[in-house]
């Protein structure tokens, strides 16, 4: 069993809702990228979701493309990455991780390689926004050397994609809960939730479902707690650690943002 697997496995035994926090990274600080992963867990992550810096992260909003835009200005690529992954689990041999970003710098990194590389880092699943299923067979390396490729669905997939995304989920699924970038302001519970019932119905669903896109607090990650598995929170946390400049500001802010959050998804 893998680390996302045996994560997800944990929660469920626990009844308990994960909570997936994404940060970019190498921002806000690159020297304090392993630093930063390790106060996410101190403060309540049981899966940390890694952004690659991209030039063009079509499907992110401002504040998660201004954290790209900085993170690139210092250097930051994905070699980096994997060197804070690997120094990450140095420290952490269960917290699963996942790279989420966009198709580019891993196909100039060259797959056979990035997956090999990923995987000795101690990297667990990749979400690539611009790789669908329909494309994925580009991802064959990545997953023959263990590497899960998580999956989006949205509201407006369509019932027969649909089934086929459920059947191929790894790790677990994540669902977009509205049609739009990253870090928008808007949140229809209602049909979250009845969306998400439509996910776990499908008999052929083998992963976990995660709730991401909106969620910006600890009101409205309890509120996906209801029904989800999982929450994500991402533009918000990349907010409130823009600017922060040491190892001790960077912890203090994710305990402040994250702890909260943490609390919600537990009364629940």
């Amino acid at each position: 069993m893998n680390r996302i697997d045996a994560r997800f496995a944990q929660l469920k035994a626990a009844h308990r809702t994960g909570l997936i926090p994404f940060v970019t990274a190498g921002d806000p600080a690159p020297e304090h990228a392993v630093a930063l992963m390790h106060a996410l867990v101190e403060s309540g992550a049981d899966v940390i979701e890694l952004g690659v810096p991209f030039s063009d992260p079509m499907a992110d909003g401002p504040v998660i493309q201004h954290a790209s835009e900085r993170a690139i200005a210092k250097g930051v690529g994905l070699g980096d990455v994997l060197r804070w992954v690997a120094g990450f689990r140095r420290g952490d041999a269960d917290t699963p991780v996942v790279l989420m970003g966009y198709l580019n710098p891993i196909e100039i990194h060259g797959y056979a390689r990035f997956a090999t590389e990923a995987v000795q880092a101690g990297v667990d699943g990749v979400l690539l926004v611009d790789c669908p299923l329909e494309e994925s067979e580009a991802l064959a390396p990545l997953r023959a050397a263990g590497l899960a490729q998580i999956l989006l669905a949205a509201p407006t997939t369509a019932p027969e994609r649909l089934s086929k995304l459920c059947a191929a989920a790894e790790g677990f699924l994540y669902y977009v809960s509205f049609a739009g970038i990253t870090g928008a302001a808007r949140l229809s519970t209602a049909d979250i939730a009845a969306r998400v019932a439509d996910l776990r119905a499908q008999a052929q669903a083998q992963a976990p479902v995660a709730v991401g896109f909106g969620v910006r607090d600890a009101a409205s990650a309890q509120a996906i707690a209801g029904f989800a598995d999982a929450v994500v929170i991402g533009s918000a946390l990349v907010e409130r650690l823009a600017g922060a400049a040491s190892a001790e500001e960077i912890a203090g802010r994710v305990a402040a943002f994250l702890q909260p959050v943490r609390k919600a998804l537990d009364a629940r």
